[in-house]
């Protein structure tokens, strides 16, 4: 049965989450979000993970060096012998091109690479979509949970709303730029090795899970 070394790519409010809790569930690879091995490496004080800590603290960005190296150390642990799921990584050609080359070295080379598209008008319907009560602080969205009446909270019946500095147009679409940006090459990169996968992420959640499972079920048989 081929291991299934996976790498999810979508823009943000594309459904990432929701799908990478669906695969972890059904398929049983464990979930490789950057943010959390560079938490755990840190808590743990590995060698890579006091390197990590040393340029936060200075308030700076990691470099590719120390990243690659945080990730290598969590792509080497036992539990990945028959897959991973991995998120947020890589963020650019240079750490692509390094994930291929710790792939050879640990035999952990990607079996597929997942895209989620969403066009970016969608998304940015969807992440500028979040209102908030001024009053009671209950949060609510234009598409997928307005208020019962126009206007007026359903919990305290509070009539002002604002709406979060992030989830402000403006905010919202230079975000989705600046990941349109930095996906687009990664995107190239793995098209032409014949690893990547685009799903249609403008459908129901439960039907983009099918398309990724068609994927996967196929992968691994």
């Amino acid at each position: 049965m081929t291991a299934l070394n996976l790498m999810l790519m979508g823009l943000p409010g594309a459904g990432k989450g929701t799908q990478a809790e669906r695969i972890v569930d059904q398929y049983h690879v464990p979930h490789i979000s950057t943010g959390d091995i560079f938490r755990a490496a840190i808590k743990n004080e590995t060698e890579m993970g006091l390197k990590a800590k040393a340029f936060i603290d200075r308030g700076e960005l990691v470099p590719d060096e120390v990243t690659n190296g945080i990730v290598r150390d969590r792509l080497a642990e036992a539990d990945t012998a028959q897959g991973f799921l991995l998120d947020g990584f890589p963020r650019n050609l240079a750490q692509a091109e390094a994930l291929e080359k710790m792939g050879k070295e640990l035999n952990r080379s990607l079996t597929a690479v997942i895209n989620i598209h969403v066009d970016p008008d969608s998304l940015l319907e969807r992440l500028t979509g979040r209102y908030i009560c001024r009053n009671c602080g209950a949060t609510y969205h234009k598409l997928f949970n307005p208020t019962k009446t126009d206007g007026t909270c359903d919990r305290c019946g509070g009539h002002e709303f604002y709406q979060r500095e992030d989830d402000k147009p403006a905010t919202v679409k230079n975000r989705l730029e600046v990941n349109l940006k930095m996906n687009t090459p990664l995107i190239d990169f793995y098209q032409q090795q014949n690893l990547l996968h685009e799903i249609n992420g403008n459908q129901p959640i439960d039907d983009v899970f099918t398309d990724v499972q068609k994927i996967l079920n196929d992968l691994r048989n």
